[in-house]
């Protein structure tokens, strides 16, 4: 089972910040419908024991400070970045029209499965982009050895795969990936352009660090071509509780 991230020695100094004693956080928390006595909010602040998801939520509200300052951490999985928004996963599940059960298992395995419209739904709830999304979700190494064998080889039997990896409309992959194979051509076009040219060895070399740097930028340069389908939405309030 996921267990939510928190930092004992952030919790203290935001309590520290708002001049509150550990009763009254108590009082606060359990004024918000999260009843908890001051020594579980000491035990917190020590590490002996943990929040759960909903005592996290009402802490961050009693102290004043987003989730992320008590989780003491920068959100990299799908789970901190709903628990950041304060978002419980049933209400995300509302949000973005999936089955709680389903969602639920996409953060267990860091794989997410939901269509066009739920996946938008979701990075506008998150306020995330589509390209952080795929990242989120650690795909970008496989989105990338699609882009790597699609611009060395039949680029058109790779739309599919890509179009499934980010939930992009087919022919935007295929306008990026078409520009993307011709882009490349030009670097085998440019070199073996110099050899028959019998040109001297730093001209190749040019040319294959050219090479070289392109594909190591090969996913920016996807999401470069895809463009505005790749940022965020325009960012709207989601009810929290």
């Amino acid at each position: 089972m996921y267990s939510t991230p928190f930092s004992p020695a952030e919790a203290r100094s935001a309590r520290a910040r708002v001049g509150l004693s550990t009763a009254q956080v108590a009082q606060a928390m359990t004024a918000c419908g999260a009843p908890v006595r001051p020594e579980l909010v000491e035990a917190w602040e020590y590490g002996s024991q943990f929040p759960t998801e909903p005592q996290l939520f009402a802490l961050a509200d009693v102290l004043w400070c987003p989730p992320t300052v008590l989780m003491g951490v920068e959100p990299r999985t799908l789970a901190e970045h709903r628990m950041a928004r304060q978002l419980s996963v049933e209400r995300l599940s509302q949000v973005i029209g999936m089955d709680p059960g389903h969602y639920r298992a996409a953060e267990a395995a860091q794989q997410w499965t939901g269509d066009y419209r739920q996946t938008k739904a979701l990075v506008d709830a998150l306020g995330l982009s589509l390209r952080k999304l795929i990242g989120v979700m650690g795909r970008n190494e496989e989105l990338a050895g699609h882009l790597r064998t699609a611009i060395d080889g039949r680029w058109k039997s790779h739309v599919g795969p890509v179009a499934t990896i980010t939930t992009l409309n087919k022919t935007r992959v295929s306008d990026a990936l078409r520009a993307m194979h011709a882009e490349f051509a030009e670097f085998s076009e440019r070199y073996m352009g110099h050899v028959m040219a019998r040109n001297d060895d730093s001209r190749l070399k040019q040319v294959a660090a050219e090479r070289a740097a392109y594909l190591r930028r090969l996913v920016d340069h996807f999401w470069e071509l895809i463009g505005d389908a790749g940022e965020a939405p325009p960012f709207h309030t989601v009810p929290t509780h």
